[in-house]
Formats: structure tokens, sequence, C-alpha cells
């Protein structure tokens, strides 16, 4: 199968694509594994995650890691990109957040297993981490730390 086959239903690689008003607007694309059957894993980090507090409307901020061994598609990056940025105006807690990503991936992709790792930075002082995976990490897999260290600037 060419290049073209495999992307031709992608609707935002390529070309301007507008930021979503909302997770629930966004548009997640996938591409075919091209390793299926082939346990490895897949990272993506977001340093820079946005969203708002659902009860003062202050921006949140985040670094989410999101970790999956892929079945049979892959997510297509600039349609993360745009997701992720989807949150920039969206009210919910660090919570919330987290695990819509983690379960909207989850859906979209179908992966043999999926884990997020939202740290998030200090409100009111206290930093929240927030954790999910979809179930006990594939036997055999190497899953590295998600390399965030514990809150003490984050940097």
């Amino acid at each position: 199968m060419s290049h073209t086959d495999l992307t031709a239903h992608l609707t935002q690689l390529g070309g301007a694509s507008k930021l979503p008003n909302s997770p629930e607007e966004a548009v997640l694309e996938r591409v075919p594994n091209p390793n299926p059957g082939t346990p490895y894993l897949v990272r993506f980090a977001c340093p820079e995650f946005t969203s708002l507090c659902p009860v003062t409307g202050q921006p949140d901020f985040a670094h989410i890691v999101i970790d999956y061994v892929p079945r049979n598609w892959l997510v297509e990056s600039k349609s993360l990109k745009l997701f992720m940025g989807s949150f920039r105006n969206h009210g919910a807690f660090h919570e919330a957040c987290t695990v819509q990503i983690g379960l909207r991936l989850q859906q979209e992709l179908d992966p043999l297993w999926i884990r997020i790792g939202g740290y998030w930075y200090p409100r009111g002082g206290i930093p929240i981490d927030v954790f999910w995976q979809s179930g006990a990490t594939p036997e055999g897999m190497w899953i590295p730390d998600q390399g965030v260290p514990p809150y003490r600037g984050r940097g």
C-alpha cells in the first residue's frame, strides 16, 4: 500500500487546521500500524498542556505523557496536537481532563494497552498528579518511567 493510500482519509495533515473549540469537536485521526503483531511502545509528551479551572476560569498547566502499545492503529500526531490544544478553553478539573484524554484515545485506537500521566503544576500550592491506564501492562513489554520528576519546579 502506498503512502498516499495510507493517508488519503486524513483531513488535517498537510494543510492549515483550525484549533477545535472543544475536545468533543476535535477529530482524532488514525493511520494503520506498520508493525501489527509486534508489540512496541509509542510515547507522546505534551509538556505545555493547558486547560481552564471550571470554577475560576483561570488557566491550569500540566505536563502530559501518553504511552500506548498499538494494535492496528496509530494516532496521527497533528490530530493529537489539535485535540490536546482543544483543552485550552475547556473547563474541567485535572482528573477529568487526564482521564478524558486516555479514554478518548482508547476509544479511537483500541490499543493493546494505554496509560496517561497528568503531571499538573500547583494550584493553591498543591501539585496534582493523575494517572490512568487501560489494564495490566502487556507481558514482556518494556515500559520506561515517564520521566517527569516529583514536583520540584517540574523542570
